[in-house]
């Protein structure tokens, strides 16, 4: 057995463009093999993650995205919805934009085309953020998918909700900067993986 044969979750998550929350749940729901070394470590066969490459590329080639990112926002407002939409199409890149306004309309939409990345709201009538995140992370096959929350409640207010350890939080107003670079760096890890 050489170190060439076997990942950190470091490793992985770089290679897989993925965050380390996020391949740690792919490791505990068995998405991705493992095994801990005597100091707790985990390590993760470099086939493993090849094999979730495979699935991905297959998966992309079906799709007919042609490669772009696919992003799906879940925004109650339509003036923040206009919004997102007019700057992010802006940006000039390889996306696929979706909207939702509730958090209902939104597992309908994940279960219809997955998307690489979800822009979320916490609070929208009917089921809001909090709810369809739950649910989300609760299906191991979307463990790849990225999740952003974007709200104006209070980081410690959402801690005590529990969030999911792996969901990037923003405060509003929107940071289009920040989502801009996470966009940026999601599109770099495809370009590398391809």
């Amino acid at each position: 057995m050489t170190d060439q044969e076997y990942l950190s979750t470091r490793q992985a998550a770089q290679r897989l463009g993925v965050s380390l929350g996020t391949v740690q749940n792919m490791v505990e729901s068995g998405a991705l093999e493992a095994w801990k070394t005597a100091g707790g470590h985990r390590r993760i066969p470099a086939t493993s993650v090849e094999a979730v490459l495979t699935r991905r590329r297959a998966a992309l080639g079906k799709d007919g995205n042609g490669g772009a990112l696919d992003v799906l926002i879940a925004e109650d407002e339509p003036m923040l919805r206009t919004l997102y939409q007019s700057t992010i199409e802006s940006w000039n890149l390889p996306l696929r934009l979706r909207m939702v306004a509730n958090g209902f309309d939104g597992l309908i939409a994940v279960g219809q085309s997955t998307p690489d990345i979800l822009i979320a709201d916490l609070m929208m009538p009917g089921m809001d953020g909090f709810e369809m995140i739950r649910r989300l992370r609760q299906k191991p096959e979307l463990a790849q998918m990225d999740i952003i929350v974007i709200s104006a409640i209070e980081r410690h207010l959402i801690a005590e909700k529990g969030l999911p350890a792996d969901v990037t939080v923003f405060g509003k107003p929107i940071p289009f900067h920040e989502v801009k670079g996470f966009v940026l760096g999601r599109l770099a890890a495809r370009q590398r993986t391809a």
